[in-house]
């Protein structure tokens, strides 16, 4: 499986949007501050997933998310609940 995640800073509220094979591991790297783009938010809680067969499929999936239009507005309406928490 592929994955297309988001994961929530605890303390600064910032959100971060990437993709993986293994969701596991990946969280631990961003709590580690083994990813450049998140290490300066530690710690991080994952907040939503989705999963995807193909990776072409994920891939393209985190690219429209992280292209923060209609797309990344309408889909943060649809998880709100789980944004505040």
């Amino acid at each position: 499986m592929h994955w297309v995640y988001i994961i929530k800073s605890k303390e600064h509220q910032q959100l971060y949007i990437g993709y993986t094979k293994n969701i596991v591991q990946r969280l631990k790297e961003h709590n580690a501050g083994l990813v450049t783009s998140t290490k300066k938010y530690l710690p991080w809680k994952l907040v939503y997933t989705e999963g995807y067969a193909n990776e072409n499929d994920a891939k393209d999936r985190e690219t429209k998310l992280k292209q923060f239009g209609k797309v990344y507005s309408q889909f943060k309406r649809r998880i709100w609940r789980s944004l505040q928490s």
